[in-house]
This record gives structure tokens, sequence and C-alpha cells, in this order.
């Protein structure tokens, strides 16, 4: 696939964990994908990983940030946008919270981090010199992110006044539909109704990598010390797909 150069407000864009310990972290998704870790070496970054797979940067490990070492280990999903600062403004007035206001990352890019009312975290991402995954849909990168969520009518409601979104219902298999978020008539992301079995998820923007193999991925997570909270299952016309966690709790899923 030829390597990506930009992104549409709204696409989700990039995704990076975080973990206590980024090193041990750069190990374990470095022998599960293939990844290369390339930590930044100005001390402000505080130890900030790129990954990248074939030369080509896909995603990234990050350290707690100050003030939020309680925060458990996650995967945080990035959504494009021309224009931090009007987002900012755009998910404020939809009801959102908007965490930190906007600021610059180096010469990278402008970011913020926000809250949809259901409780569900992004983070925005307006590209400087980093434009976020530069391939993706192959082995070892992101294939799709969704909003899995409490409240699915107010969390649309939300992404669509935001993000200009067009949603559109989908079966999946699932007792609730699946909602599709397009851009421009493309599915470019995902929102789905948290289920009763799912046990005590919180809202939560979840990132999803394809690999060649996921029961072999699923195999290889709990060899390196993660867990499988869901096992391998199919979705028809979709792909063979499994949840998993990786050796501190951070929930990603994975996907052929």
């Amino acid at each position: 696939m030829p390597e990506i150069t930009s992104y549409d407000t709204g696409k989700p864009c990039w995704a990076d964990v975080t973990v206590p310990d980024v090193d041990a972290g750069a190990a374990f998704y470095s022998a599960l994908f293939g990844w290369t870790a390339d930590k930044a070496p100005q001390p402000e970054a505080g130890g900030y990983t790129m990954f990248s797979k074939d030369g080509k940067y896909v995603a990234a490990a990050s350290p707690p940030m100050p003030g939020a070492e309680g925060v458990p280990p996650h995967w945080t999903v990035y959504l494009a946008s021309d224009d931090v600062d009007a987002t900012a403004g755009r998910i404020r007035d939809a009801g959102g919270q908007v965490m930190m206001d906007p600021f610059d990352v180096f010469d990278s890019g402008r970011m913020t981090i926000a809250v949809d009312p259901t409780g569900a975290a992004f983070g925005v991402w307006q590209a400087g010199t980093h434009i976020g995954a530069q391939v993706r849909r192959e082995p070892g990168t992101m294939n799709w992110a969704e909003c899995q969520t409490n409240d699915p009518a107010a969390a649309r409601a939300f992404y669509e006044q935001v993000f200009g979104y067009e949603a559109e219902e989908a079966q999946m298999g699932g007792p609730d539909p699946y909602i599709l978020l397009k851009l421009g008539g493309e599915p470019a992301a995902g929102l789905i109704k948290i289920g009763a079995d799912w046990g005590d998820v919180p809202s939560n923007w979840s990132v999803v990598f394809e690999v060649d193999d996921t029961d072999a991925a699923v195999a290889k997570v709990q060899e390196l010390g993660g867990r499988m909270l869901m096992e391998p299952m199919e979705i028809p016309e979709v792909g063979r797909f499994a949840v998993v966690a990786d050796a501190w709790g951070a929930v990603f899923q994975v996907i052929k």
C-alpha cells in the first residue's frame, strides 16, 4: 500500500500506548508486530518512542503524563484535524470535555486530548512534520478504530457535530447495530454499544491492528505476558478478530 501523506479531518490517524515502562513496552510490541522502536532524544519528550514498520511510522509508546500516574495503561486513538483549536471549540459546544488546551509538540504537530459526553477519551492531531501513521491496513499497522460506548445515541450525535461524520447502521451479528462513521461516503471509524456481557468496560476508543494470523497473534500476546480478553471469532465479510491486553493491561484488538 502506498505511503499515506495526509488525513482528512475526523479520520483516525495515530495511536499510542501509555505504559509505565516504555522500554519494556517497546520490547513487547516490537516482538509482537515486528516494529522498530526509536526513542525521542529530547528530555522534554519524556521517552516518547516512535514505532516503525519497514521504515514507516505506525504507532508509538508514551510514559504517563505528569499528574496522570494513576491512570491505567491504555491505547489512545487520535482523530485528525486541520485546525485543532477549532475542533476543541466544537468539542466543548457538543458537550464534550477538552482535558488540556491545544498545544504544539515541537514541530511535529498540534494536539489536544478530549472526552466525549459518554466518557470515551480520544486525541485530536493537527499534522506538522508528523502526519500520523504513514501506512495502514497492512500486517503490523492500524486497520481500524472504533468508539465503544455505553450510550451510542449520545456518542453518535457528538461525533457527527464535531467531525461531520455521516452515520450508517450496519449489522455485524451483535444484538445492536454497528454504526459506521463515514467521511465523503467512505467508512472512517466505528461506533459500537458496549454489551452487557463485556463486563465492567467504560466508554473508550479502541484501536485495531492488522495481523497475518489472528490466532497466532493472540498466542504471541500471551507468550509475551499479555492476556486474551475475547477469543478469536469471525465477523462475516470483515475478518477474524480478537481482543487482547498487553503485559500492563492496555487493551487493543487484532484482525486478519
